[in-house]
């Protein structure tokens, strides 16, 4: 795992190895993967992870969470705790989201909580799991969140916290086909039953052309307003699904009474009069002004129709929610994760997992801060032939 910092806005970047425990076994071998981070109000960072233990020649020896926590802004991670192993008889550990309760004010204030799908097609092994820990990551305690008498078929589940204190879950349940939600009152202790978010057309994932490899998954991502504005209180989350035309956008929905019922889902995105995919996308609401900002990967640029070429697009709304001012391009180069074509020889890029799982997204004070991943910088400077490299990270600051 590698956590990277910076202590100039972004304009320069320090990284680091994050701690792995031993690999089981004599000549067994572990990784890291699936990042995921958060501040608490006291300024510790938190990152999460899966490790995956993996014997010589032998398959899967288990996975297990990770959380490491930072005092000093990711630049060192002296303290990492491994929890919830499991040898993969039951499930495996995949994909974690977390967050920290931050609100100066809240009973659980500095709690954090780490949410992931325990991923089994079976009912006592699967399902969605939350970890809370009150001691700055020291100790967890983990609970299931979605229905114990369901399928456990389950993924992307992200957690977020309410202004005072409550905390939200929301998942993909690719059995029901649903974006589901469970919410608690208690600090993360227990969970409310399981309930609907939005019914839905694609259950797991689609093989979009930018994704023909990969495939683009569906999970929700979703944050409450902490602001103090008109909406401070307000639920809205973001997920993938099929448009009318068989392309795929980004749809949101909002609640105001703590995630009870919640409005009729809209897009996020400009409408276009051509075929467009939208896709791996990540939602924040600004907690300083109650902005909701939605970032996600975007076709539209290119031209050939063939919908290989990304780019990062920005959407935001000033009224909770409701409605959603035209996008604002983030990125300031088309990226092509699928294969060479006439238009663009040889400056595309594909090992497979192509553009990934994931985009990410912060916003506080008036500045969107989203994060990705494209390949621009496999291509040399003078015919755009690709060279020996794979996608990297980027990010930018938007006004």
């Amino acid at each position: 795992m590698r956590g990277y910092w910076s202590a100039d806005g972004g304009k320069s970047w320090g990284g680091v190895d994050l701690p792995l425990p031993a690999p089981i076994g004599a000549n067994g071998i572990r990784f890291g993967s699936d990042p995921t981070l958060a501040f608490d109000s006291r300024g510790n960072l938190f990152y999460g992870y899966i490790v995956v233990f993996f014997g010589s020649g032998n398959g899967v020896n288990g996975s297990e969470m990770a959380v490491a926590r930072s005092a000093d802004g990711g630049r060192t991670y002296p303290f990492a705790n491994f929890f919830s192993f499991s040898g993969g008889n039951d499930h495996f550990n995949d994909k974690p989201m977390i967050t920290a309760d931050a609100n100066v004010n809240s009973p659980f204030r500095d709690n954090v909580y780490i949410a992931w799908d325990a991923a089994s097609g079976g009912s006592t092994g699967g399902g969605v799991r939350v970890a809370r820990s009150s001691d700055h990551g020291v100790t967890f305690n983990v609970t299931r969140a979605d229905d114990p008498k369901g399928p456990g078929r389950s993924i992307g589940a992200v957690p977020f916290v309410g202004p005072d204190g409550e905390v939200y879950l929301a998942w993909n349940d690719y059995a029901a086909n649903t974006i589901a939600f469970s919410r608690s009152f208690d600090g993360g202790a227990t969970w409310e039953p399981q309930r609907v978010i939005a019914t839905k057309q694609i259950p797991f994932d689609i093989r979009i052309p930018a994704e023909f490899n990969r495939g683009a998954l569906v999970y929700p991502s979703c944050d409450a307003d902490r602001s103090k504005g008109t909406h401070r209180g307000r639920l809205v989350c973001s997920w993938m699904d099929l448009a009318g035309n068989g392309t795929t956008d980004i749809l949101t929905s909002y609640s105001d009474d703590n995630g009870s019922t919640w409005s009729l889902s809209k897009p996020a995105t400009d409408a276009l009069p051509y075929a467009v995919d939208r896709f791996n996308h990540w939602l924040s609401v600004d907690p300083t002004n109650g902005v909701v900002n939605v970032s996600f990967y975007d076709t539209r640029n290119d031209t050939t129709g063939a919908r290989y070429m990304t780019d990062i697009y920005l959407s935001r709304s000033s009224d909770g929610g409701a409605s959603f001012a035209p996008n604002v391009r983030a990125s300031d180069v088309s990226s092509n994760e699928h294969d060479c074509d006439g238009l663009f020889p040889c400056s595309a890029i594909n090992y497979g997992n192509q553009q990934g799982d994931y985009s990410g997204l912060v916003a506080y004070g008036g500045i969107a801060h989203p994060v990705w991943t494209d390949s621009r910088r496999n291509r040399d400077a003078v015919n755009g032939c690709s060279v020996p490299a794979m996608e990297e990270v980027f990010t930018t600051s938007v006004k």
